[in-house]
């Protein structure tokens, strides 16, 4: 019979997700749903000092946002919570288990002052370090009590050897040996009571039955001190998922300062949380075939963790924002709209047709603030210089230019129905009368009605857009600058 996999995210409440926090999150959702498994949340929340108020209603918003759905949770209860840090603190969960490894010999009491700690720091290749000389571990029995019944401070710390070595297993990085004489004795719990990352996650991760653990791989250098954990208990060893690191377009590290390394910095630029998810997961991971857009539904099907690289991930903007600009091409109108009509307000206005204008700029645009460029003429006609009337390619100068413009508008300013269809057969019809090539009339209008060289639509849908009066406005302004 196969275990059934349960997979963790187990972020820190410090603030906004980072894109790498939520890229384990998302590839510890696809290790479990691709097998059917569990995938739970677990707040660890042990690191007082950076603990920030609000941070986990981030945590639970993102994860909805994202549809990263846990199945068990501190809101969730699945028989093995509590599922926060300080609330297992509290229940004295972590005290008991390091009380089982000093009763093993695998663990120790440590009184040794700050002063004394400072002394034993040293540098090694310019960084600094500092190696615990294992003093406390020789204390007898009665000099421990002792120091407890006096109430000195003290920390717990792991026994580890300081000969031989320790193996560990990485999915992705395969067998990595240290020597032991590199596994620091550190600290389980702490002065205050809390435990450390490195003793509650472990703890942690055995009593909710975690099978798969996946971080990022700054954790490499940890894990044989993680692992000498599991073997002092008698516990199981989970499968290890280590996670490349994701480094900025520089291949430098994404950090908080790049602007887009969390999530909601990115949602706030105007990207969207699908396209968001999927680029996400190929940072690290390939399809087996060249796919690239994916739902998660998708991504949960064909999700191979043995797929991810050892290489680091490169966060490239510009892929996200052409991956951002799909999702917008293949997106719902009614569901576009929504989200584009805020960006379009700020712009426009005036009483016009914003379904229309959205519906331009849908296939156009890659993130949502792009839109002001695009249809900001709409407003107000920009000052632009005449020599945009020139166009090689459909062979219009300025010369020409003025001879259509002044030939059109009579016939616009008789014409009654100012629709796209309408307004196009009567244009149709001057460029058949006249043998001319469609771009060569089309030109001249389209820059007359917008001063724009790029518009997110044709001469004819924008001035049924701008509306009768300021259409011929803004052609006899164009025969105006050409007569000049």
């Amino acid at each position: 019979m196969t275990t059934k996999i349960r997979t963790r995210y187990a972020p820190s409440p410090t603030g906004r997700m980072h894109v790498g926090n939520l890229r384990t999150a998302l590839y510890a959702y696809l290790i479990a749903k691709h097998e059917g498994g569990d995938y739970l949340l677990r707040i660890e929340d042990t690191d007082q000092e950076r603990y920030m108020e609000g941070a986990t209603e981030i945590i639970y918003r993102t994860l909805e946002q994202t549809g990263l759905i846990h199945d068990e949770g501190p809101d969730k209860d699945g028989g093995v919570g509590p599922y926060v840090q300080s609330e297992r603190q509290a229940a004295g969960i972590y005290m008991e288990y390091a009380k089982k490894l000093i009763d093993k010999g695998e663990a120790y009491y440590c009184f040794c002052t700050p002063e004394r700690l400072n002394s034993l720091r040293r540098t090694v290749n310019g960084e600094e370090i500092m190696t615990y000389d294992k003093h406390c571990l020789h204390l007898t029995k009665e000099e421990i009590e002792a120091n407890l019944a006096a109430g000195k401070p003290f920390v717990i710390r792991q026994n580890n050897p300081t000969e031989g070595t320790t193996t560990f297993s990485d999915e992705i990085y395969g067998d990595i040996t240290v020597n032991n004489d590199e596994l620091d004795d550190m600290v389980l719990i702490k002065s205050d009571g809390y435990p450390t990352y490195n003793f509650a996650n472990v703890v942690d991760d055995h009593l909710m039955g975690i099978t798969h653990v996946v971080r990022g791989n700054e954790y490499l250098s940890s894990s044989p001190k993680y692992n000498r954990l599991y073997e002092a208990f008698g516990w199981e060893i989970p499968v290890y998922v280590h996670c490349p690191t994701i480094t900025n377009e520089e291949h430098k590290k994404l950090s908080k300062r790049s602007g887009h390394s969390s999530y909601e910095d990115l949602i706030e630029q105007g990207f969207l949380s699908e396209a968001v998810v999927n680029y996400v997961a190929l940072l690290g991971w390939s399809p087996s075939d060249n796919q690239e857009i994916f739902s998660l539904e998708e991504l949960v099907k064909v999700f191979d963790y043995h797929n991810i690289s050892k290489s680091p991930a490169v966060f490239d903007m510009v892929k996200l924002r052409w991956m951002n600009g799909e999702y917008m091409k293949a997106m719902d109108f009614d569901k576009f709209y929504q989200m584009a009509e805020p960006y379009i307000k700020k712009v426009i206005k005036k009483d016009l047709d914003l379904k229309k204008i959205a519906a331009m700029v849908k296939t156009r645009i890659e993130v949502f603030p792009d839109i002001e460029g695009h249809i900001d003429f709409f407003e107000e006609l920009p000052e632009y210089d005449a020599e945009m009337y020139v166009h090689k390619k459909m062979k219009c100068t300025k010369e020409t230019s003025l001879e259509v413009l002044k030939d059109v508008l009579p016939l616009l300013e008789a014409q009654e129905d100012f629709s796209n269809d309408a307004l196009f057969e009567l244009l149709s019809g001057y460029v058949n009368e006249k043998g001319y090539k469609t771009g060569f009339v089309m030109w001249p209008i389209r820059t007359a009605a917008s001063g724009k060289q790029m518009t997110p639509a044709g001469a004819t849908e924008i001035m049924e857009v701008l509306g009768k009066e300021e259409s011929l406005k803004r052609i006899r302004k164009g025969i105006e600058k050409l007569s000049e």
